[in-house]
């Protein structure tokens, strides 16, 4: 069985690149994007966070936090952020805990998957898209999705 569209997300409770735990049931009314990424400093995901980094004031406007998850440990989100200048937390999902209850698939059995969640601020997922290749798609995906969140 995997997560869809209208389904409640789990709870989110991982430590930041800085050491400060975050959780989903604190964020006060406000949506998330969630965003799934595969490894810091690689290519395809260094696009993919600075696409999320330069639309960062839309996306607060729109009244969304925007949180990135991967298995790297804290020094490295830590060198990735601050090489990249990101203005949101990058979570430290070491196990793959958050990942696994959030199902996002890998690719081949290998690779971890790129997937972004838009979760309203009652905790209900809005909105998945999942691809590996277009890191940048997923900022674009997400805006479109709290757009329409608003309109509602």
């Amino acid at each position: 069985m995997t997560l869809a569209v209208g389904d409640r997300a789990p709870l989110i409770q991982l430590a930041d690149q800085g050491g400060r735990e975050r959780r989903s049931d604190q964020l006060q009314g406000k949506a998330l994007v969630l965003f799934f990424y595969p490894k810091d400093d690689t290519p395809g995901c260094t696009n993919e966070v600075c696409a999320f980094r330069d639309s960062y004031a839309d996306l607060q406007a729109l009244g969304a936090e925007v949180w990135g998850v991967s298995g790297d440990d804290a020094s490295s989100h830590q060198r990735f952020s601050q090489r990249h200048n990101l203005p949101f937390p990058l979570l430290v999902d070491r196990g793959n805990n958050l990942r696994r209850a959030f199902q996002v698939p890998s690719v081949l059995g290998l690779l971890p998957g790129r997937v972004t969640y838009v979760i309203d601020a009652g905790g209900i997922i809005k909105h998945i898209f999942n691809n590996l290749l277009d890191g940048p798609a997923h900022r674009r995906e997400a805006i479109e999705a709290l757009r329409r969140l608003q309109a509602h």
